[in-house]
């Protein structure tokens, strides 16, 4: 049997995000529906003959953390823990997936980690101990090893159930070169403010109504961002935009892939040469 595996770590969109309310833990009670879409990470996950317990972790990208703070070697650690089996592993991750995008990547490498450990050991952990381990991680990490392109999340978005999507829909992801840190947006989601002008309302769509409850507290900081959006919509081309979880992504669903390829092309040219452009489709 192959001690190596590659395995792919999808991004997510929010096709919506309700904020309820603070918990007393400190966390926030939401409402929410994530999709899977096709830009994706490889995560690399090899089982070595070294030291029990040593974990080698490269990455593609700079500034990427390699210590025991990215969410890929906490999973590793936490499935060894629960599994009850002590091991060298070397991972290696190659991003796609911008940091800090809202768009779930180092939580799809958790899952992926999950996932692939499991493999390599002839499968010890059930799904239902995987997600434990996962909500524990981090709270969109569980809707990645769920095998359905779309999950519905509630608690703080870690009790996950799968749900029929049958659409593919074409989209566009736009992230500026700034980064989001999700604490951030959550903290400052009470006081914030709605700025005039920009949309903030459900957007009633086939597939749900889709709004952001964080776009509040986020746009008024992060100017660019509603600008972007109420440029988005501008487009006759697109059906529905807004904020994947706490940004800094931007996303357009237009109605074909042509039209999500012109769109992409004229977000570039709007954004300038920092902002990372996708078109891109939901998995269905």
């Amino acid at each position: 049997m192959s001690n190596t595996l590659e395995l792919p770590s999808p991004a997510k969109i929010n096709l919506w995000l309700r904020v309820l309310g603070r918990r007393e833990d400190g966390f926030h009670e939401v409402q929410t529906r994530l999709c899977k879409v096709a830009v994706h990470d490889t995560v690399m996950l090899e089982l070595l003959d070294g030291t029990p317990g040593s974990v080698a972790l490269t990455c593609n990208q700079e500034g990427i953390p390699l210590d025991e703070s990215n969410l890929a070697i906490k999973a590793l650690r936490a499935f060894a823990h629960r599994a009850g089996v002590q091991r060298a592993w070397r991972i290696h991750l190659e991003k796609r997936i911008p940091h800090g995008a809202g768009l779930g990547g180092g939580s799809s490498n958790a899952a992926a980690i999950l996932k692939g450990c499991n493999q390599l050991l002839n499968s010890p952990l059930s799904l239902d101990i995987l997600l434990e381990i996962a909500s524990q991680i981090g709270s969109d990490v569980p809707c990645f090893l769920l095998e359905t392109p779309a999950a519905d999340g509630s608690g703080r978005g870690e009790q996950v159930v799968p749900v029929d999507f049958p659409w593919s829909l074409p989209l566009v992801l736009i992230k500026p070169a700034f980064p989001i840190p999700t604490p951030w947006a959550y903290k400052n989601w009470l006081t914030s403010q709605e700025l005039p002008g920009v949309l903030y309302a459900k957007q009633i769509t086939p597939w749900g109504e889709m709004v952001n409850d964080l776009e509040r507290p986020v746009f008024e900081k992060y100017r660019l961002l509603p600008a972007l959006k109420s440029w988005l919509l501008g487009h006759a081309s697109v059906r529905v935009a807004l904020m994947s979880g706490s940004g800094s992504t931007v996303f357009a669903i237009t109605r074909t892939d042509a039209e999500a390829a012109e769109l992409a092309d004229q977000a570039r040219r709007w954004c300038g040469d920092t902002a990372w452009v996708q078109a891109t489709r939901t998995l269905s």
